[in-house]
């Protein structure tokens, strides 16, 4: 099964690797990193898609489904099941959802060794070695990628534990920063420039601000607490609804459960919606402030306003969720939208970085030619 599976991740890999060989870019490995970040992107969104579809025990197992590498070979198993429970969490459909996830996530796993083993070859074969062609960051990206992988076996184990899935959901958020990182350093460097070196700090802070809203969101998701709060701006029509802040951030639970296996009060939901929401405003404005910022230095002007306008629609099919009662598209669009913010702050982030390190440089030599 495991030779079977091995063979799923490469052929998933083996289309971008392809597109990637036979392009006129002059530098595959940039290239390769930003077709990662492409296929990292599209795995969150399906991730979110299985999550919010209830697949992600559509194969009660890891990594295989019912011991087998596809649902083909295990309809017996999954069609005893569905007729057991036709709307359990069980059926072929739901099955082939979660194996089409672990199949691209594979796919990504081999793409990251490609760019690891291109890495430390252009170390070790290469006189001139620029700082961008360091190997640490590749290699780190496998690590991470295992750790990831462990997480997804522990969403399936463990039951759909919400702490365990919200950390799967910042794993994958925090790949998909590093890939994002990787491909923007690898990308035309930018030149010395005060003002954007002075973005670097806010940028940071944004990306941190915009990371804990990711998990509130994520424990929103993992909670079905999204409709707890079915009115906006206010909730159940007031600005301050009765929460229970100690049963709905209580981590170590079972789903749906609270830490003595009791079932969990509609208050805890309420107070899991409410912060999520009541943080998003702090969010907002401060990604708001930032691309404002960055929109008015020409270096960072083209990354600047696809944030700003990441940040509004990211703000719009919130509403939208809540207003027309959580539909499946809007969901999903949510999270690709927060996985969008993710990327474009991070290539700020490293643009505002570079011009910092490209400003210090500037000064050292401007130093010692006197």
């Amino acid at each position: 099964m495991l030779i079977q599976l091995a063979i799923m991740g490469l052929l998933a890999a083996l289309l971008p690797l392809t597109l990637v060989w036979v392009s006129v870019d002059a530098n595959k490995y940039r290239k390769l990193a930003w077709t990662t970040v492409f296929l990292t992107f599209d795995l969150i969104m399906f991730g979110a898609f299985t999550r919010l579809t209830d697949s992600g025990l559509g194969c009660p197992d890891w990594p295989g489904c019912y011991g087998e590498a596809n649902p083909f070979l295990a309809h017996a198993d999954i069609h005893a099941a569905q007729v057991l429970m036709p709307g359990g969490p069980v059926t072929v459909l739901k099955a082939w959802i979660e194996m089409v996830h672990r199949y691209l996530a594979m796919g990504v796993g081999v793409l990251i060794i490609a760019l690891m083993a291109i890495a430390w070859r252009w170390w070790f074969t290469s006189g001139r070695r620029p700082a961008a062609a360091r190997p640490g960051l590749p290699t780190w990206l496998l690590f991470f990628v295992c750790l990831q992988g462990a997480f997804g076996a522990w969403t399936v184990t463990l039951k759909l534990q919400p702490v365990i899935v919200t950390t799967h959901l910042l794993l994958g958020m925090t790949l998909l920063a590093l890939l994002t990182w990787l491909a923007t350093r690898h990308s035309t460097p930018i030149a010395p420039d005060a003002r954007a070196a002075a973005l670097r700090r806010p940028a940071g802070a944004a990306l941190a601000l915009l990371f804990l809203q990711i998990a509130l969101g994520g424990w929103v998701s993992t909670n079905y607490a999204a409709l707890a709060c079915a009115d906006f701006p206010l909730c159940h029509g007031v600005l301050m609804p009765q929460m229970d802040f100690r049963h709905g951030f209580t981590l170590w639970r079972h789903l749906g459960k609270t830490a003595v296996g009791d079932y969990l009060p509609f208050p805890a939901l309420t107070a899991v919606h409410w912060v999520h929401r009541s943080f998003a405003f702090i969010v907002v404005a401060c990604i708001a402030w930032v691309g404002y910022r960055a929109v008015q230095i020409t270096a960072l002007r083209r990354s600047a306003r696809w944030l700003l306008i990441a940040v509004g629609l990211q703000c719009v099919t919130g509403i939208a969720t809540i207003f027309l009662n959580w539909p499946l598209a809007i969901a999903v669009l949510h999270n690709g939208g927060a996985a969008l913010l993710v990327i474009l702050l991070v290539m700020l982030n490293c643009q505002t970085s570079g011009a910092s390190s490209a400003l210090t440089g500037a000064a050292l030599m401007r130093s010692s030619s006197f």
